[in-house]
């Protein structure tokens, strides 16, 4: 068995459009790649990979899949060999062994984290819009910072009452252990929402502030930051969570779950400083933007933006300490391949106060006005300094050609050495004699600190559900996935894609709180609509068998199903979610679950009509009027079945 803990290394580390370039030519379409599907013949591609969902998707032949499954599919192999092969161009190791009991307890303790953590996002917001203290202290500071409601709402920014400890209480109340709960700095166990004195009394870590909770790209709340809005003589302003084996704040980018999407699409990202710059600038219309946190920047988190573009633009304030925080972090983009711009607001202000003072437009044009390559930028800047001293300009030269030494592509590096010798009039055999020996220096000093620095370079891992362990092969020809649905399998289709995308989505029925996709589930199963194809009863059995299980996403459980039909099916749903549900109807989950449903029950109660008139015909044909008098005895009951159905869908269409 391979150990969970290296599948999820290798699923995090196996990007989609890496895996299928080894076989496929792609070119980019928007914030896709496209190309011609390796699993069928044709002359126009049609064969789509999403490097934001990390799938593929055929629009020919059906074909769709993670970077696994595309392994399993065209060099048709097993599961363990598929991931043996991506294990080894990733140089990840794979040693094939028993869990220990150890490591599924560590396993275990991070789904429990997780858990813990979507309950406190929710009730942070609860206690914003739902209490009077978070309306008047809360809420009432995000207004004058001028967010508006809906971005407050998408951005799932919450309160922490100041008094009481109430969400200590309200963990314990649920059941939730004290040790994940609390944080333990040595074994990193538990998310640290709650604090413990040395009485062992239990407090609110994060009381009287309002909370920005950190997403990983896949939008789960892994920590949170709260910022103090009354001052206090020694208390930070802000409190961060500690670092944990679900988290670290080196692994993280605040934001990037929300403008992963605008980052594809505009093949950019604007990086920025702090919370309020990213929202400021997200409700203003600039959404492919992302911040630091305050901290360092890492490498980690550069290899995050870079699964969604390799062009960065560095916003920072027009200040002295603005200027040379803007210098930090170029040299690591620079050795990533990225393309690199710098923009300096004008002096005194900050991509908050920029944002609200301006719309998109004149933001971005400034952007566009005002943006320099790494080279210009630094090269001015340190010229300044440097004014006419000889040892001042020399040091100059080395900083800048040390960072033209570290960028990976040839072509890049001659045309910047190329430009820097004439900014600084210096002969141009020089500068890349210098960048040589830079170059050669680095070569050795990382094959001296390898072993070492792959030990540090955390990686940001999203956990996998089930994974198949066996021989299993990928197998398309019994699959469902990728074909035109009508009638009772369109509908059934709807409702399952809605419990693959929203299924742990609380709504009301009927003044009790259920998920969207126990709804779904048993009100298919109660009124008897039998799935159209057993790949939906396999859905339907595993959802219910999984959906209490802490930390449990059908949408990624069922996309890293091991059955293939599964989860191309699963696959599908996922790549056609836009098509289906519109970002502006979310908010209307509850009353698009009834329309379905009742939609579906529409489609039976017809197919009943249909055949029994069917069955009618035939009984007049034989002239059997005891069977044509009992077919008739069954008609009033569906007709008015299907006429009461058609006044409450009359009253609840939603144009989806």
């Amino acid at each position: 068995m391979i150990p969970r803990e290296t599948i999820e290394k290798i699923y995090a580390a196996a990007k989609i459009e890496e895996v299928v370039s080894d076989y496929v030519t792609l070119r980019k379409r928007g914030a896709n790649l496209i190309g011609l599907c390796p699993f069928h013949n044709e002359k126009t591609g049609s064969f789509t990979v999403s490097p934001s969902k990390g799938i593929y998707k055929c629009f020919g032949c059906g074909a769709s899949g993670h970077a696994v499954g595309f392994i399993m599919e065209i060099e048709q192999c097993s599961y363990v060999d598929a991931l043996k092969q991506l294990g080894k161009k990733y140089h990840i190791e794979i040693e094939e062994r028993e869990l220990t009991v150890e490591e599924q307890q560590r396993q275990d303790n991070r789904e429990s984290m997780f858990v813990v953590n979507e309950f406190a996002n929710k009730w942070f917001q609860e206690q914003l819009w739902d209490t009077p203290e978070g309306q008047a202290i809360g809420l009432k500071y995000f207004r004058e910072r001028g967010l508006r409601d809906d971005i407050i709402r998408k951005y799932q920014l919450g309160y922490s009452p100041e008094k009481g400890n109430p969400l200590a209480k309200a963990l314990q109340a649920k059941g939730f252990k004290e040790e994940f709960i609390t944080n333990d700095v040595d074994t990193k166990i538990g998310v640290g929402v709650v604090g413990k004195s040395e009485d062992g009394r239990l407090y609110d870590r994060f009381r009287d502030r309002v909370i920005f909770p950190i997403f990983t790209v896949s939008g789960k709340p892994v920590a949170f930051a709260g910022r103090i809005l009354k001052k206090k003589d020694n208390v930070g302003k802000y409190v961060n969570s500690p670092d944990s084996i679900i988290y670290s704040k080196t692994n993280e980018l605040y934001g990037l779950f929300q403008a992963k999407q605008a980052i594809s699409r505009t093949d950019r990202c604007y990086l920025v400083e702090g919370q309020m710059d990213v929202i400021s600038m997200h409700q203003s219309g600039i959404e492919n933007v992302v911040a630091s946190g305050g901290t360092a920047l890492t490498k980690p988190q550069i290899r995050l933006i870079q699964r969604f573009t390799s062009n960065i633009t560095v916003l920072y304030d027009g200040d002295a300490a603005g200027i040379h925080a803007a210098l930090r972090g170029i040299d690591m983009f620079l050795e990533e391949g990225f393309k690199v711009k710098v923009v300096l607001l004008p002096d005194g202000e900050d991509p908050d106060s920029y944002a609200q003072n301006h719309d998109s437009a004149e933001f971005i044009q400034y952007i566009e006005d005002h943006q320099t390559d790494f080279i210009r930028f630094k090269s001015a800047l340190l010229s300044k300094d440097a004014g006419d001293d000889p040892q001042k300009r020399a040091t100059l030269i080395k900083d800048i050609t040390a960072s033209i030494a570290i960028i990976p592509d040839i072509i890049t590096r001659q045309v910047y050495i190329k430009d820097c010798a004439e900014r600084l009039h210096i002969g141009e055999k020089v500068l890349t004699n210098e960048v040589i020996n830079l170059r050669r220096k680095k070569a050795e000093e990382r094959a001296k600190n390898k072993e070492r620095e792959e030990q540090e370079q955390a990686q940001t891992v999203e956990p996998t559900a089930n994974s198949p362990q066996d021989g299993q092969t990928a197998q398309r020809s019994n699959s469902v996935a990728g074909k035109q649905r009508s009638g009772l399998e369109a509908n059934y289709y709807n409702l399952m894609q809605l419990v693959i995308r929203y299924g742990e989505r609380p709504i009301e029925v009927e003044g009790s709180i259920y998920t969207i996709g126990e709804v779904i589930v048993y009100t298919l199963e109660n009124d008897g609509i039998q799935p159209p194809q057993p790949v939906y009863q396999t859905m339907i059995d595993e959802f219910k068998q999984h959906f209490r299980d802490e930390g449990f996403k059908a949408e990624t459980f069922f996309k890293f199903h091991p059955d293939p039909n599964v989860s191309a099916l699963a696959i599908d749903m996922i790549a056609e979610k836009y098509r289906f549900v519109k970002p502006e109807h979310e908010a209307q989950l509850g009353e698009l679950v009834t329309q379905l449903l009742y939609e579906i029950k529409l489609t039976v109660i017809n197919s009943q009509i249909a055949e029994l008139e069917e069955q009618l015909k035939q009984a007049q044909e034989q002239g059997n009027w005891d069977r044509q008098m009992d077919l008739l005895a069954q008609q009033p009951q569906l007709l008015s079945t299907r006429n009461e159905i058609c006044k409450i869908l009359g009253n609840r269409v939603i144009n989806i």
